[in-house]
């Protein structure tokens, strides 16, 4: 995907005009500046901080070619950037956007995410969050907090770095929130489990250890740890996405929280809760090529997934909005 001659012929051979990149957040700026030589639509599951910027960066070229690229097109980046925009439109002004995901399993084992490599790094690189308009650094884990989620129970939770953290702040800049930060929440037992395979030198060697298979490339973690792992018999995930939006509407304090339900779909018991990541890739793909998206640019979900149809097609798939506990969808 570095190589863009190539990959620009790639694309040409399968003749796509919508690009749904699901690598890894290091190769989504190669993928962007290929689709748009290409002159493909493109979406990605979201960047670090600093790529996202760049991405977003890159709108004018995306426009003068009548392109739509969105970055962070998964469950949160994702989702959750719906589901804000969403919500936030019943505030006159924001002081604080938190959000964040958490969810748990039966039985309580330890199954391999998504990606190793994203939530280690999630574990150990700093976390920036906006505290009074100012960007600020935490350590991951010398913020862990117990919360409770509905339909999750108690999780640990901490501050890891997102892209929402810089797009929330980027698009609402009118309602004059001042405070955002991103939680990652994990059960007990995956949350010790993944800490055992982080060592001072993790981040710096992008590499682990692992019993039985020697030092492991944090790129490889995912699939070496699921063929040692493999889900046991009845392995069920639930996922919580959260957005907690708190402000004022007509002149009175108001707090709002946007939370949607993932469970595990029968026939997708292998994905878990994962579905929340490329379900939603799909529905805005599809938007994008049957016209529902219409805006040309470079952007991330907030400003151009309409909400209420993307919504319609979540819960087409068992994934239901809530508002304050009320069903949206």
């Amino acid at each position: 995907m570095r190589n863009r001659v190539a990959t620009m012929g790639l694309i040409a051979e399968v003749q796509s005009p919508v690009i749904i990149n699901c690598a890894e957040g290091d190769w989504n700026l190669d993928v962007y500046r290929a689709a748009l030589e290409a002159g493909c639509h493109v979406i990605d599951l979201g960047s670090d901080i600093p790529t996202t910027e760049k991405q977003i960066a890159m709108s004018p070229d995306f426009e003068k070619r009548n392109l739509t690229a969105i970055t962070g097109c998964g469950s949160t980046p994702g989702i959750n950037n719906v589901t804000l925009n969403y919500a936030i439109q019943n505030f006159d002004s924001v002081e604080t956007i938190e959000a964040g995901f958490a969810w748990s399993s039966d039985p309580k084992e330890f199954v391999v995410p998504f990606s190793m490599q994203s939530i280690i790094e999630e574990f150990t690189d700093p976390a920036p969050v906006i505290e009074e308009g100012t960007w600020i650094d935490k350590v991951p884990l010398e913020t862990v907090v117990e919360r409770q989620f509905r339909e999750i129970g108690e999780q640990k939770c901490f501050l890891v770095r997102h892209p929402e953290t810089f797009t929330f702040f980027f698009y609402q800049k009118d309602k004059g929130v001042k405070n955002v930060r991103f939680y990652a929440g994990f059960p007990s037992h995956s949350f010790h489990a993944i800490r055992s395979y982080i060592n001072d030198n993790t981040a710096k060697e992008r590499a682990v250890y692992v019993s039985g298979r020697g030092q492991v490339e944090l790129s490889l973690l995912t699939r070496v740890l699921q063929e040692m792992n493999p889900p046991p018999p009845g392995y069920t995930e639930k996922e919580n996405l959260w957005v907690a939006i708190e402000g004022k509407k007509d002149g009175k304090p108001k707090r709002d929280l946007i939370e949607c339900i993932v469970p595990t779909l029968p026939g997708w018991e292998d994905a878990g809760c994962n579905i929340d990541t490329g379900f939603p890739a799909s529905i805005i793909g599809q938007m994008i090529l049957s016209g529902v998206i219409t805006e040309r640019g470079s952007f991330a979900p907030e400003p151009v997934v309409p909400p209420e149809p993307f919504f319609d097609e979540l819960a087409k798939r068992h994934m239901k909005i809530y508002i304050n506990a009320e069903a949206v969808n």
